[in-house]
């Protein structure tokens, strides 16, 4: 039997609906640009209506970016946030990737309570979790430090359980031929499954970065020298009028910081779609 196609009334009623969820996305964010490039008597006046002249600018004021950057000394900070998010997203892309691995397709004793208790993390509220964390953190010596936002964040939960169930889907005749061939286990997951699954891992970094990029909470708990801080934080005292009490240069700033997150899906967003809608191979 043929399957009817969707009458064209419905087809424009679905794209309609899907358009008008975006606009809502994309608003603040075009509202952030804008207002970061308009002057400051223009940031504070009152909207009127959507009419396109009360969005845009009367005259485009770029210099608010290099005042945001200049003003807060974003650069340092911009530093900071790159080595912590960078660091981040390898180590628990390859812990994550490598537990998954062992969960979904090795045998050994205690597998499943394993499985249970890393299942049982994802159940604590994030900031009794953080408790523990920040004693931890304390006791090794990491605390206001880089380390300190790294080393907590090197596996997850989510990311064990997440690259758990794309490896399920791999055929286990696959790894039965590598294991014939002389593979070992580490071999065996370089050569084919890290291939297999390369998409579920990219879309995993992705999720790993963004967090780590947007992380407020624990750096501001972690951390205590202005030296250590991340973008976030910069941009929450800039917003606070601790450096200056221009609209537009505060906007500016968060646009700087958001860029980052842009182009990184921009550059990655096939990857991160195959990853997120497929789950490997079928047997």
């Amino acid at each position: 039997m043929t399957r009817r196609r969707p009458h064209w009334s419905v087809w424009l009623l679905v794209h309609a609906a899907v358009y008008a969820l975006a606009a809502t996305m994309v608003a603040p964010f075009l509202w952030m640009v804008l207002t970061a490039l308009k002057t400051d008597a223009e940031a504070v006046r009152p909207l009127s209506g959507l009419r396109p002249s009360a969005w845009l600018p009367e005259r485009i004021v770029a210099a608010n970016f290099a005042e945001a950057w200049r003003s807060a000394g974003l650069a340092r900070f911009y530093l900071n946030s790159l080595i912590v998010a960078g660091a981040t997203t390898l180590l628990a892309g390859a812990h994550n990737a490598l537990a998954g691995y062992a969960f979904a397709k090795l045998r050994f004793a205690g597998r499943r309570a394993l499985f249970l208790l890393t299942l049982a993390t994802l159940m604590l509220p994030l900031q009794a979790s953080f408790i523990f964390a920040y004693v931890i953190a304390d006791r090794l010596g990491f605390a206001d430090s880089l380390q300190g936002l790294i080393v907590p964040f090197a596996a997850s939960g989510f990311g064990i359980f997440y690259m758990r169930q794309a490896i399920l889907g791999l055929p286990d005749s696959l790894l039965e031929a590598g294991r014939m061939d002389g593979m070992g286990e580490f071999e065996l997951f370089w050569t084919v499954v890290r291939p297999a699954v390369w998409p579920a891992i990219t879309a995993l970094g992705i999720f790993t970065f963004v967090a780590s990029w947007n992380a407020f909470f624990w750096p501001l708990v972690i951390v205590d020298s202005r030296a250590n801080n991340t973008l976030p934080l910069a941009v929450a005292e800039l917003s606070a009028g601790i450096y200056t009490h221009s609209w537009p240069v505060r906007m500016a700033a968060a646009t700087i910081m958001t860029l980052p997150l842009v182009l990184l899906f921009l550059v990655f967003q096939r990857e991160f779609t195959r990853g997120v809608t497929v789950t490997g191979l079928k047997e």
